[in-house]
């Protein structure tokens, strides 16, 4: 079928004709492609077009589309079974990886989404501190469950409303939002409500408003609050994980939350996320403890050997070439828009990016959202039209792998190049 007939099939049997709505491209126009295969760095569509991919699963495909020892390991696991709903070895091995990787972490759960992840790690957190009140930040993502989808009220740390249609006030009277960002603030909220927090749960480097590190002191801030008042402090490290540093964000900057949740990377592309943290709290879940979780497919076989194969590729020597690549595109890209003028800022950490549509560095979901994101919208479009798949939203990190080649880079710069000049 070509791209148009799926489309209108889909349409049919699928609310907006997708299963994810940013795959819509809603935010930036245009039909989003069908794609129908991915080797390496390459993504290709049912036309036959070949895309430049820098949204590689949203974050997972770190080595790259296809990678031959993923596949093989998956191919050989599901010759074993394709689930059991009991427990295998796999998962021992794989916890003991991820335990000596992240030194947050020294009791775990695998469950099969980062939504699940935060989640859980919430409700262990509440049930460990035997308190009501969760604390997010503006512009952070941490999966649709529904205490989690709150919009900010007008101050700079308050009670949420909810964010989404289906969600009752009840639901998240007890979630508040706070400004990424704003020490003061933060200090604040928990002078006023400090006996009441159960948890703060925070992107250690934010991604879902685009590429936005944290200032100085703030992570520190988070964890020493928490410590000072008996909270938990989660680090949300479902896109940062073992891809900031082989020990995520927490590595990168050296800090250690009491509960940190992973997801993406360490499935390897496949469905499988991990929250974890130290002993004493983990120890409260089911079957030791009070708070119950439990899932039909949580350590899935063929998830837990993809990621196994793809942490056990993920050396140090890789970050360094990602790292190497992120400055050339940065370079490039930053070259570009000083070239022809163009509005706009590139914000990155390792081999996470942005290329805002903002002047000047953006650092809280109140500079993003002043983005020109109609501007965003036919750049992006340019893009398409020459061959790289971009995230389609300004308010999305794009990702590099270690598949993406100096050419790759090279010619992704000009074709943001040309696509800048689109604008003028």
């Amino acid at each position: 079928m070509s791209a148009k007939d799926i489309r209108s099939r889909a349409k049919k049997v699928l609310p907006g004709g997708v299963n994810s709505p940013v795959r819509a491209f809603g935010a930036v126009g245009g039909d989003a492609p069908f794609i129908k295969s991915a080797l390496g760095a390459r993504l290709l569509d049912t036309n036959n077009k070949s895309y430049i991919d820098y949204v590689g699963s949203w974050g997972p495909m770190i080595l790259g589309h296809s990678q031959p020892q993923v596949v093989e390991a998956v191919r050989e696991a599901a010759t074993h079974g394709l689930s059991f709903g009991a427990s295998t070895e796999a998962e021992v091995l794989l916890a003991e990886e991820i335990c000596e990787r992240f030194s947050s972490i020294s009791m775990l759960r695998c469950v099969s989404s980062g939504t699940e992840a935060t989640m859980s790690a919430l409700r262990v957190a509440r049930g460990y501190t035997n308190r009501p009140l969760i604390v997010k930040f503006d512009g952070n993502y941490h999966g649709h469950s529904d205490c989690l989808l709150v919009q900010a009220g007008s101050g700079a740390a308050t009670f949420g409303a909810p964010d989404s249609a289906g969600v009752p006030d009840d639901v998240v009277k007890n979630t508040i939002s706070a400004v990424y960002n704003d020490i003061p603030a933060l200090e604040k909220l928990f002078k006023k409500e400090g006996a009441r927090i159960a948890a703060v749960i925070v992107e250690p480097v934010a991604g879902n408003m685009g590429c936005v590190p944290p200032i100085a002191g703030f992570l520190e801030k988070i964890i020493s609050l928490c410590t000072a008042h008996g909270a938990v402090s989660i680090f949300d490290e479902v896109m940062t994980g073992c891809r900031l540093s082989p020990s995520g964000a927490q590595g990168l900057y050296g800090l250690t939350p009491d509960m940190t949740c992973l997801g993406k990377i360490v499935g390897g592309g496949l469905p499988l996320a991990i929250y974890g943290g130290r002993r004493e709290i983990m120890e409260c879940i089911s079957p030791l403890g009070p708070v119950y979780q439990a899932g039909t497919l949580s350590g899935n076989p063929l998830s837990v050997a993809a990621a196994r194969a793809t942490l056990s590729q993920l050396k140090p020597e890789i970050y360094s070439e990602l790292e190497k690549k992120g400055i050339a595109l940065q370079e490039g890209i930053e070259s570009a828009i000083s070239e022809l003028g163009v509005e706009a800022h590139v914000q990155r950490v390792g081999s996470m990016i942005t290329l805002f549509f903002h002047k000047g560095p953006v650092q809280s979901w109140q500079d993003a959202k002043t983005c020109d994101t109609e501007m965003f919208g036919r750049f992006h479009q340019g893009l398409i039209r020459r061959g790289v798949y971009w995230p389609p939203a300004q308010y999305e990190a794009a990702f590099i792998s270690n598949a993406h080649t100096d050419d790759d880079i090279m010619s992704t710069v000009q074709i943001v190049k040309e696509s800048l000049r689109d604008l003028l």
